[in-house]
Formats: C-alpha cells, sequence, structure tokens
C-alpha cells in the first residue's frame, strides 16, 4: 500500500541494458556515437565482483571500506608501469615518450604535487573533428551565424602533451594542477585514437578558454576517470563549457569528485562535467559546480548519458541546477539531486530532450523562475520510483513544471513541495500544453500562494489512475484549467 511519507513500495524492476561501445541503448532509442574498443574493453574486463561491489553501492559516491588502492588493475600489471619522479618537467617528457612509443602506463610520486606553470608549446593540427564539422552545418543553416569565425586551435591550450595513444596514469593520491597565477591552459587534452585513464588523483586549477577546465575529450578520442577528484577547475568557453571536463568522444567516469568548478562563459555550460559524445557516469559526487546557462553539476549537451548511483548537491546555474539534459539522451537512476538552485528547473532541467528519471530523490532545490524540482520543455519526462520533496519555487510549479512535454510519473512521491510567489500556482505540478500521466503515485502536502496547490493542467491532457492527490493547500486541484480526474477539492 503506498503511503505519502515515503516512495511507493516497488516490486522488483528490469534495468535496460546501455552499452557503451559505438553507441547508447536505451529500450528502442539508440544514439550513435563512435567509440573506441578500449573504453568497453576496460568496463567489459572489470571483474564481476567489482561490478556487483559498484552496482550496491549507495549514493553516497560510492565509498567502501577497502582501500581503493587494492582494487584490481582492470588487466594493467602494475609491475610494468614507468615512475614518474615529483617533477612536472619528468611528467612532460614522460608523455611525450608515451605517445612515441605507442602509449604507456605511468606510476606517479605518491602524494606529489605537479605544478604546471606554463602551457605546452605543441603543435596542434587537429581539425575540430565531428563535433565542429556539426556546428559549422548548423551556423550555415542560420544565416544570423554564416559569418561565425572557425575554431581557433590556439584556444586549445594544454599544460601536458596531447594523448594520441593508450595512457594510464595512476596517480597515487597526487595532484596536477595549473599554477596559481598561470596563463590560462586545461591540464590534459586527448585527441582522436587517444585513450586515457587515470586513476587515484586530483586534477586541480585548470583553467581554459575552450571547453574542458582540466581535461578534454575530443570524438574520436576515449577516457576512464577512476577515484579522481576534479577541483577548482573553469571554463571560459563563451558558448560551450565544462568547468571540470568535456566530453566529446567515449568517457568513463566512476567515484569521482567534482567540486567548485565553473563554466563562467556567457552561455556556460556544465559546471561540474559537460558532455556531448557517450558517457557512463557512476557512484560521483558532484558539489559547488556553476555554469552561468545549464548543467551546474552535470549538462549532457546533444550527447548519450547513463548516470548511476551518484549525488548532485549545491550546484548552481540558469537552468538545471544539478542536472541538465538539451537536446540529448540522458538516464539517471538511484542517484539524489539535493539542495541545487536555478532560475529554472532547480534541480533539474530538460529541453528538446528525453531524460529517464529511476529511483531519484530530488529534495530542497530552489528555482527562481519555474520548476523548483523539475522543468521540462518539448521534452519526454518518465518519473518512476522516486520522491519529488521539499522543492520550492518563485514561479509555477513547486515540484514539477512541464511545458510541451510528456511527462509520465509512476510509484512516485511528490510532496510538500512550494510555488510562493504571490501569483504562483501548482505546489505539486504545473503542466501545460502537453500530456501529463500519474499512476500509483502521490500528490500529497503541497502549497501554492493561487489555487490549486497540488496538480494545475492547463491546455494539456491529463490521466490518473490509482494516484492520491491529498492535503494540497489550498486546493487539491480546484482551480485547474483542465478538470483531473478522481481529484476532490
Amino acid at each position: 500500500m503506498f503511503t505519502p511519507d515515503d516512495r511507493p513500495a516497488t516490486r522488483p524492476r528490469r534495468r535496460s541494458r546501455w552499452l557503451v561501445a559505438g553507441g547508447l541503448a536505451a529500450g528502442s532509442l539508440v544514439v550513435g556515437a563512435a567509440g573506441l574498443a578500449g573504453v568497453a574493453a576496460v568496463a567489459a574486463d572489470r571483474p564481476a565482483a567489482d561490478r556487483a561491489s559498484l552496482a550496491s553501492r549507495g549514493a553516497d559516491g560510492g565509498q567502501d571500506d577497502r582501500d581503493d588502492r587494492e582494487r584490481p588493475d582492470h588487466g594493467l600489471d602494475r609491475r610494468d608501469a614507468v615512475d614518474v619522479p615529483c617533477d612536472p618537467a619528468k611528467l612532460i617528457a614522460a608523455l611525450v615518450r608515451a605517445n612515441a612509443e605507442g602509449g604507456a602506463h605511468l606510476r606517479l610520486a605518491s602524494e606529489c604535487h605537479y605544478e604546471l606553470t606554463d602551457a605546452l608549446a605543441e603543435r596542434d593540427e587537429y581539425d575540430g573533428g565531428i563535433r565542429d564539422a556539426r556546428e559549422t552545418a548548423d551556423s550555415a543553416e542560420n544565416p544570423g551565424d554564416a559569418e561565425a569565425p572557425p575554431r581557433d586551435p590556439a584556444a586549445d591550450r594544454s599544460g601536458l602533451p596531447f594523448v594520441y595513444h593508450p595512457i594510464t596514469i595512476d596517480g597515487e593520491g597526487a595532484t596536477i594542477a595549473r599554477a596559481a597565477h598561470a596563463e590560462s591552459f586545461r591540464l590534459f587534452t586527448v585527441r582522436d585514437g587517444g585513450e586515457l585513464t587515470l586513476r587515484h588523483l586530483t586534477l586541480a586549477n585548470g583553467r581554459s578558454t575552450a571547453e574542458g577546465g582540466s581535461l578534454y575529450v575530443v570524438h574520436g578520442g576515449s577516457a576512464v576517470i577512476e577515484h579522481v577528484t576534479v577541483a577548482g577547475n573553469t571554463s571560459l568557453s563563451p558558448d560551450s563549457g565544462g568547468g571540470g571536463m568535456f566530453n566529446d568522444g567515449n568517457m568513463v567516469v566512476r567515484d569521482s569528485t567534482f567540486v567548485d568548478n565553473h563554466a563562467t562563459g556567457a552561455a556556460g555550460k556544465g559546471g561540474g562535467l559537460l558532455n556531448g559524445g557517450v558517457l557512463t557516469l557512476a557512484s560521483s559526487t558532484f558539489r559547488d559546480n556553476s555554469a552561468v546557462a545549464y548543467g551546474g553539476g552535470f549538462g549532457n549537451y546533444r550527447g548519450a548519458a547513463q548516470v548511476d548511483h551518484s549525488v548532485f548537491a549545491d550546484n548552481t546555474a540558469g537552468q538545471g541546477g544539478g542536472v541538465a539534459s538539451y537536446s540529448a539522451r540522458t538516464r539517471v537512476a538511484d542517484s539524489k539531486v539535493l539542495g541545487n538552485t536555478a532560475q529554472s528547473g532547480g534541480g533539474i532541467a530538460n529541453s528538446d530532450a528525453l531524460i529517464f528519471l529511476n529511483g531519484m530523490e530530488i529534495r530542497d532545490n530552489t528555482a527562481t523562475g519555474n520548476g523548483g524540482g523539475i522543468y521540462t520543455f518539448q521534452g519526454l519526462v518518465p518519473l518512476d520510483d522516486s520522491v519529488v520533496a521539499g522543492n520550492t519555487t518563485v514561479g509555477d510549479g513547486g515540484g514539477i513544471y512541464a511545458e510541451k512535454s510528456n511527462v509520465l510519473v509512476r510509484r512516485t512521491a511528490v510532496k510538500h513541495n512550494g510555488a510562493v510567489d504571490p501569483q504562483s500556482q501548482g505546489g505539486g505540478i504545473f503542466a501545460t500544453q502537453g500530456q501529463l500521466s500519474l499512476f500509483s503515485s502521490a500528490v500529497v502536502g503541497n502549497r501554492a500562494t493561487l489555487a490549486p496547490g497540488g496538480v494545475l493542467v492547463d491546455k494539456a491532457r491529463v490521466k490518473v489512475d490509482r494516484t492520491d492527490i491529498t492535503d494540497n493547500q489550498p486546493t487539491n486541484c480546484a482551480g485547474s484549467t483542465v478538470p483531473v480526474a478522481t481529484c476532490v477539492g
């Protein structure tokens, strides 16, 4: 029996399997994105016990009682690793040699601080790849952008040699950082064919005038990030972002932390991490990141992303304080979105996109516009087995705001949300010009300044089945433009 104080009791459910190897599949949706076999191989080679452990971890970042360094090396023999002394010049030399020899496994000096003072003077003949070709085609279709200048390779400045081959770096607790008063540059750039694996490492204070404050993976490149802290990095890109990292290729992120990263350009996206390729993200934490435009913690823009067992807390953005999905396919499961702030979609924003939300806890987020918990515009949002609670908006839709969207809510509690402006409506849910379906759920204890406080439907279709809409103020559904079946008061 459903109780409004908790999410509904759920029956065992089967999860769709998403594959990262040339594409990302979700049900009948397949988003093509070329990927390298290296990333898929790393995931496939993970021992079964490790995969089970990963799946069982909570959304607190996935830490367990074992020393992280006792974990298997996924087929890499640590005895073959090349030790890199605690000297940034030696690290640069080791990477140059690794590229020359077709790859390498490097081991940094334990707890060393590798401080980079200058961008590396390295000729880069990268032509911009598929992503830039796509942007050029888009500009040609829009007369106002047809004369936009081509991509400037000089903007892609890195403190370390570009990665062109398979390179693994075991950090041993070391830090790689840009010096405080150095010129602007990111730390790593992975080019076509490059495969970079980073473990047990901190990446700090990168500052790029283009995408990716600490790391940029181009289309055709790949990266595996495990037990890495990404802290205090910035992207100054005026129309892209990825304050911490930007992925346009294939990326796997596990057990990592993104904190205090920022996308500060006029349309900066993805304060912690911006994805435009294929991404698998698990057991990671995003905290105190920001983006001017959208995706304070994480932004998925024209990409495909699967997110599991992760936490997005205290991030800020124009839209989607915690998570944003734009013109993308995004799946977020068994994760927490807590205490984020944005103009629209304090917790999550979705636009011209599909975002699957399953087993979510979306609490205590704030919107200065619409959608305290979730905001969607021209999107599809299946929301299953979740809790949307304690969110606040100064506009409409304290829990959920949906415009020209199809929102499907199943076995979910939408409770104790508020729409608090003098003209605000729909404390629980505000749906306009789309479709809202509520199944085996509860909309309970929400409040709005103007009626209704529970569910408001305007110029949209609504279907309600086995759902409690009670104890909302000033009314449950009275005042809704479109009548809500089975809702009384």
